[in-house]
């Protein structure tokens, strides 16, 4: 045999010492980076249960994917939300998914950067439909999400969230669109009447 398909056979004791620390090495590098991507699927879960969460105003799961100390900054067309602290941002969610919306936000195309065993970054492409039957307008835009995860516990947390929109287009409804089914319209945080 020419030996190019052939395993290489180490005869000496020395040169069974010398290969031994390569494999050791690259099992390390293989256990680090299946860790990495054990991390980057657990932070896509986690991003994903946030768009779930907050189409359903279901409070008590995005409570458990903020950490404590949460920042958020979000900037659209006619808003802007600065809310420090998880209390702060599920109750602000509360508010504003409430039982005179219908709410429709996907996260695509994520961008996860592992910096730590303990901290990642994200960038998600989020594109949204917000239907406020209260104040008769439909929203539709895009943004990019820019993230912060810690892992606290063993659990991937969202630390910081931030976004700028792209694009907002805001249209006045002359009626209430003839849906079928309404989620929230029985989940959702009842309004008070005016």
């Amino acid at each position: 045999m020419n030996g190019i398909l052939e395993p290489r056979r180490v005869n000496s004791p020395l040169a069974a010492a010398v290969a031994r620390p390569k494999a050791m090495a690259d099992e390390s590098s293989l256990q680090r980076d299946v860790q990495a991507l054990l991390d980057i699927e657990a932070i896509k879960r986690l991003k994903h249960a946030y768009f779930r969460g907050l189409d359903s105003a279901n409070l008590e799961l995005l409570a458990t994917l903020f950490h404590p100390d949460v920042q958020v900054h979000f900037v659209g067309g006619d808003y802007e939300w600065r809310l420090s602290g998880r209390e702060q941002y599920v109750e602000t969610i509360a508010a504003n998914f409430n039982a005179e919306v219908v709410a429709q936000h996907t996260g695509n195309h994520p961008e996860i950067t592992i910096l730590s065993p303990t901290e990642a970054e994200g960038i998600w492409y989020l594109h949204d439909d917000f239907y406020d039957m209260a104040k008769m307008l439909f929203t539709t835009g895009s943004a990019f999400y820019h993230d912060r995860y810690e892992k606290v516990d063993g659990r991937w947390l969202i630390r910081s969230t931030r976004y700028q929109r792209h694009y907002e287009l805001v249209t006045p409804l002359a009626q209430v669109p003839n849906f079928t089914v309404r989620y929230l319209a029985r989940h959702g945080r009842a309004v008070p009447k005016a």
